[in-house]
């Protein structure tokens, strides 16, 4: 008889982060608040197309989501240590 013992996960969520959809929880309100100052900004002062105000939603989604998500992207990227020999 092994001593292993094999435990079968009852909550698959738990310790996940929180998601509406495919969407970070966290992120929704920034996107929408992001949305909301370029379609003011691209569409009504500046009168670019739709097209264009939607390529600068995307863009500033893209930016904020680089920026602000640090364990997933930013948590990539360890510095090296620095190897001195103290004498």
């Amino acid at each position: 008889m092994s001593d292993k013992h094999d435990f079968r996960t009852v909550n698959r969520i738990l310790g996940e982060r929180p998601r509406l959809g495919p969407f970070p929880a966290d992120q929704i309100f920034a996107w929408t608040l992001i949305a909301v100052v370029n379609v003011f900004i691209f569409n009504y002062l500046l009168k670019t197309s739709w097209l264009g105000t939607g390529l600068s939603i995307a863009w500033g989604w893209a930016t904020w989501w680089t920026i602000s998500t640090n364990k997933d992207f930013f948590g990539k990227f360890v510095s090296v240590p620095r190897i001195s020999r103290d004498i």
